[in-house]
């Protein structure tokens, strides 16, 4: 990833709760390299020593007894905790990631959202942080558990013999050359099967959302093949980066399998002409195991944070996504409006290559006042009532709202000032209480009735079937066109 600071500074507020899991993981991981030993005493002083069979069955039972207490006893609350504390340290910060995200839309300009499919939006903040939770899990956690057990397998193995450790670890090289050389494609095959993925859930969005201009027009057939066309796109992607998968671990299996070959042989030989003894040849080769399970991890891990990483770069990149319209370092709040507007000489266009859709606008509107913008379609009528609420800002003249211009306030407040019905009213899935009292969520029962009543929606509101708790559904699909404009109405009320 080229900047990992973003990324820390979501670990950050839980960097003690990852220290905490870090040192329970460590205990857990450190128990079963005690095993291959408590082997080694049961070969060598029991099983091989010169006692009676009745000491060897005491001496056994009671390592039976220190095996159970440790292993099975110890192990089990450790165990529960390190599971635990790792995966309520990723939720919380995959959580805050995803807070961070919506609160980061919510500031993007209107110009983003017109430029970009919502399902490409939408897969950014669920698909890809759902997949770069393993920048938690694995390189934040289990990695270093992984080099932990590592260090200390080697460690005992060098104690027990470092001849025969040597051989064992002869095949680190190749592991290295795997690494290196069968990574370099993983970060671009995991970008180009996200951004498919992205594509295709932007498609089904919008064409869901449009099913019944597809079915007014008979587009069933084509529909399918424009559908199939892109899950094809995503499918290739997919299998090319499954085929790259697939050869990466069959290659590091392969290699893992020689080191027992190796050992054995070696180990064979120390035991027949140099006196190794069984119990320590049995617990080494038990140590095999420990030493290359965490290493396989290790380079399996390679494949998981490389996708994970490219994940989170689609992440940062959302997240590096200015705005467009920002609030000035001074800007003040707007207080005790009249309604007095004044536009200056506007002008506006969409793009710096577009023609202007507004050129010189000069319009006064006093307080009270109705006006009525009247013209053909495509005239700049809705770009100027944009402009108002500052969706977007002029290229040249300004927009002043009693006698302030309007770029010198927040938007909170200008927009909290203004009452909008849109020509494509907007509704979301929920009764219609709740739609109306989005114009003020702690307004009264009374205040919303009234409300309703003004926009002349009460009586057909009473008439459905839970009143004002009826469900919409998305986008108000069970209402009528008239009946949703009238929502809406009510809403700005």
């Amino acid at each position: 990833m080229k900047d990992w600071r973003m990324f820390f500074s979501f670990v950050k507020p839980y960097r003690w709760l990852v220290m905490v899991t870090l040192l329970i993981g460590a205990v857990k991981f450190a128990i079963p390299l005690l095993l291959p030993l408590l082997v080694k005493y049961v070969v060598d002083d029991i099983l091989l020593a010169d006692m009676t069979t009745a000491e060897k069955l005491d001496h056994l039972w009671k390592a039976i007894a220190f095996g159970m207490l440790l292993f099975v006893v110890a192990r089990y609350p450790i165990e529960y905790y390190r599971q635990y504390f790792a995966q309520l340290t990723t939720s919380k910060i995959l959580f805050d990631m995803r807070t961070r995200i919506w609160s980061h839309l919510q500031k993007l300009s209107l110009r983003y959202y017109q430029n970009r499919k919502s399902g490409e939006i939408i897969s950014r903040m669920m698909n890809d942080v759902e997949q770069s939770k393993a920048l938690v899990e694995t390189g934040l956690m289990n990695i270093w558990l992984d080099m932990f057990t590592l260090i200390l397998a080697l460690v005992i193995m060098f104690r027990m013999d470092a001849g025969l450790t040597l051989v064992a670890i002869a095949v680190l090289p190749f592991y290295a050359l795997a690494v290196k050389t069968l990574y370099k494609r993983l970060r671009s095959y995991s970008r180009s099967r996200s951004q498919s993925l992205a594509e295709m859930q932007g498609y089904l969005n919008e064409h869901v959302n449009g099913m019944a201009v597809v079915k007014s027009f008979t587009l069933e057939r084509y529909e399918q093949k424009q559908f199939g066309a892109k899950n094809e796109q995503f499918y290739s992607r997919s299998l090319a980066l499954t085929r790259w998968n697939a050869l990466t671990y069959s290659i590091v299996n392969t290699i893992t399998e020689i080191a027992p070959l190796l050992v054995l042989g070696y180990g064979g030989y120390l035991v027949a002409a140099k006196g190794l003894s069984v119990g320590s040849f049995v617990a080494f080769y038990g140590y095999l195991d420990r030493l290359f399970s965490p290493l396989r991890r290790l380079v399996n891990a390679s494949t998981v944070l490389t996708q994970a990483a490219a994940s989170m770069e689609r992440v940062q990149e959302l997240l590096e996504e200015h705005p467009d319209i920002r609030d000035e370092p001074d800007a003040k709040k707007l207080e005790k409006v009249r309604g007095s507007i004044e536009l200056q000489d506007v002008w506006f266009r969409y793009k710096e290559d577009n023609d202007w859709v507004l050129r010189g606008i000069d319009l006064s509107v006093s307080p009270g006042q109705t006006v009525a913008l009247v013209g053909m379609s495509g005239g700049g009528k809705s770009s100027l009532v944009s402009l108002l609420a500052r969706f977007y800002d002029v290229q040249k003249g300004a927009i002043r709202l009693d006698g302030q211009d309007i770029r010198s306030v927040t938007q909170e407040s200008l927009r909290s000032q203004i009452g909008m019905v849109l020509q494509d009213n907007v509704l979301f899935s929920g009764s219609v209480r709740e739609n109306i009292m989005l114009g003020r969520p702690d307004a009264s029962e009374a205040e919303m009735i009234e409300a309703a009543k003004n926009a002349n929606a009460h009586d057909f509101i009473e008439s459905l079937p839970n009143g004002y708790d009826t469900e919409i559904g998305e986008r108000g699909v069970k209402l009528s066109g008239g009946q949703k404009q009238r929502i809406a109405i009510a809403r700005v009320f």
